[in-house]
């Protein structure tokens, strides 16, 4: 293991670390005015450090792939249980990228004005089921690391 899965990993437990801390922020600032003060000094700070992060994240993880000989592996018929983890892993990510895209625009656009219903919605579900798919993620990296 060299220091691209050490970076990896650094940059795995901020993303997760980050999400799960603004998870019980959602959850227990319950009062509106509370979370008009909070959210839009936390949000945007909280929200470049994100996609600083997902971009070391997407780039160790091209890395890893690259230099374990990967890429002609994935796109093969082979169906051992550790390509089996990292094909679902990668499904995964790239819907939170996607996920995190949205709600990224939606969070640009309305940091200091109220958003509506719709957006309200929209922020809400994706950065709960990036939260969600995040530990789905761990789930195998975990599976992944467990049989190498």
């Amino acid at each position: 293991m060299g220091w691209v899965f050490h970076i990896h990993l650094i940059a795995a437990i901020s993303w997760i670390g980050g999400a799960v801390f603004m998870f019980v922020l959602g959850i227990f600032l319950r009062d509106k005015k509370a979370q008009k003060e909070v959210y839009p000094r936390i949000g945007p700070l909280f929200g470049y450090y994100e996609v600083v992060v997902l971009i070391i994240l997407i780039a160790t993880g091209i890395t890893l792939i690259t230099q374990n000989g990967l890429i002609d592996v994935l796109s093969s018929s082979d169906q051992s249980e550790v390509l089996v983890a990292l094909r679902k892993k990668l499904w995964l990510v790239g819907i939170v990228v996607m996920l995190t895209i949205v709600h990224f625009i939606i969070a640009l656009q309305t940091n200091t004005k109220e958003r509506t219903k719709r957006q309200h919605i929209i922020s809400r579900g994706s950065s709960l089921l990036i939260f969600l798919l995040n530990l789905w993620i761990l789930h195998y990296a975990i599976v992944i690391r467990h049989i190498l």
